[in-house]
């Protein structure tokens, strides 16, 4: 009985074992159901799903937060670097003086102070865009846009029929930039190195004062055949005469680009102290780099020229009253103040280089802006003869005989200057001093064409 009795335990508790395995079996059979292929990729995919919107939301925010800092320091660069960047404040008082008082003499000096500063930032933001496009159409974008400032001036003034301002503002930048440009460039270069003379590429400075002797003579030309009264059709002949020279020596600088990028490239390579040539390819310059990228300078440049083109407007329209309220002549104010506001850049630029001992770019600055004034397109004295053709504006070359010889003066002495291809600081300070000559001459000097022309009534 007793041995009946443990077989029936033991057979009872081993279907009890087996029945408790059907259960997990049957346990790991629905779990596999529940947990198929299909779940797990659904679940896969639910993840990757949610890590996707995760990742979209994360870079949305951190591409707006990088955005945000690139434009804060963008500013913080442009803006914020420089000091004199102070005197932008001056650019929407003159506006509010301009509407809410009618003291000229006022809408006109705070004018000048707020386009200051955007003319160096033009000229800066030029300087970091000429990173990006080398040393050779850097130089031409530097002469170009530094020079902006001057031709928005002089649309505007054209645009009101104010062509003595024009012929004036144009002839004073190309005097500025020969002789006090220059000269500043020279002598804080001769004070920086006070042991040696600075030497540049006389190659350069011989065309480009050859291209200024030939606008002289484009200029020369309608003045002695105004003075000589020997035109053939009286009141047509001197402009025609103008508007052709302009068009030659529109050709003539299109080709002394195509010589200077083109054809004869090695010419024009910066040299050293012994006077070999160092090509474009300098170890001076290993240590530079932009500050701004490419496309930061470009949108600054536009910001800056619309900017400089409201205040311009202004500027113009308070020219005349500013001459009537500070007791000074039409002519001193178009060829000496503007044209030193108008070319800070230059001055900035052309000493800054001097200064590193890099003073084939500060000749590139100074004399290829009065080249480019004097014959180029888009900020020169011909182009202005074109606009104004178009324009319906009788602007000719006739500058009248103190301007014209005055320039004519001015472009001799300093070739004479540039000749030995060598600078110091007393070749700079005799510039200078030149230039304070021409200053006085044209304080003293009374220009008739100008009274009459503000006393005309405005079309």
């Amino acid at each position: 009985m007793k041995m009946d009795y443990k077989l029936q335990v033991g057979v009872q508790s081993h279907l009890e074992q087996m029945g408790s395995l059907d259960d997990r079996s049957m346990h790991d059979l629905d779990d596999e159901c529940l947990y198929s292929p299909e779940m797990d990729a659904q679940k896969t995919q639910s993840a990757d799903s949610h890590e996707r919107v995760s990742l979209s939301g994360s870079l949305a925010v951190g591409g707006s937060k990088m955005i945000r800092n690139c434009v804060y320091k963008s500013i913080k660069t442009v803006v914020f670097s420089n000091k004199l960047n102070l005197l932008m404040a001056f650019g929407p008082l003159a506006i509010l003086v301009h509407k809410m008082t009618a003291h000229n003499g006022w809408v006109f000096f705070l004018s000048l102070l707020g386009i200051t500063p955007l003319a160096e930032r033009l000229g800066y933001a030029t300087e970091q865009l000429a990173f990006f496009t080398g040393p050779t159409v850097g130089g031409l974008l530097n002469a170009t846009f530094g020079n902006a400032t001057e031709l928005i001036i002089s649309i505007y003034a054209l645009k009101s029929g104010m062509i003595r301002v024009v012929q004036l503002s144009l002839l004073g930048s190309i005097l500025s930039n020969m002789l006090l440009v220059l000269g500043c460039a020279f002598f804080c270069g001769g004070l920086v190195y006070p042991g040696k003379e600075q030497v540049f590429s006389k190659a350069t400075a011989v065309v480009n004062s050859g291209l200024l002797l030939m606008a002289v003579m484009g200029l020369l030309f309608p003045a002695v055949l105004h003075y000589t009264h020997t035109e053939r059709h009286a009141g047509k002949s001197e402009l025609a005469l103008s508007r052709f020279s302009s068009c030659v020596m529109l050709l003539a600088y299109a080709s002394y680009l195509v010589f200077q990028l083109k054809c004869q490239k090695d010419l024009y390579a910066p040299i050293d102290e012994e006077g070999s040539q160092n090509g474009e390819n300098s170890d001076d310059d290993d240590d530079e780099a932009p500050e701004i990228s490419k496309w930061e300078s470009v949108i600054w440049l536009a910001i800056m020229t619309a900017w400089i083109s409201i205040l311009s407007d202004y500027l113009v329209d308070a020219i005349e009253g500013a001459s009537e309220a500070w007791n000074v002549s039409i002519a001193f104010i178009s060829v000496i103040l503007l044209p030193i506001i108008g070319n800070a850049a230059e001055h900035a630029s052309a000493i800054m280089f001097a200064m590193k001992d890099k003073l084939d770019i500060s000749l590139g600055v100074a004399i290829g802006s009065s080249t480019q004034i004097s014959m180029f397109g888009v900020d020169a004295i011909p182009f202005c003869v074109v606009i104004g053709w178009m324009m319906g504006q009788e602007m000719d070359l006739n500058f009248q005989l103190f301007e014209t010889a005055t320039l004519f003066i001015t472009v001799i002495v300093v070739a004479f200057f540039l000749q030995e291809g060598t600078s110091n600081y007393f070749k700079g300070l005799m510039l200078i001093l030149c230039y304070l000559i021409v200053a006085a001459s044209f304080f003293v000097h009374e220009d008739r064409s100008s009274t009459d022309e503000s006393k005309q009534p405005q079309t």
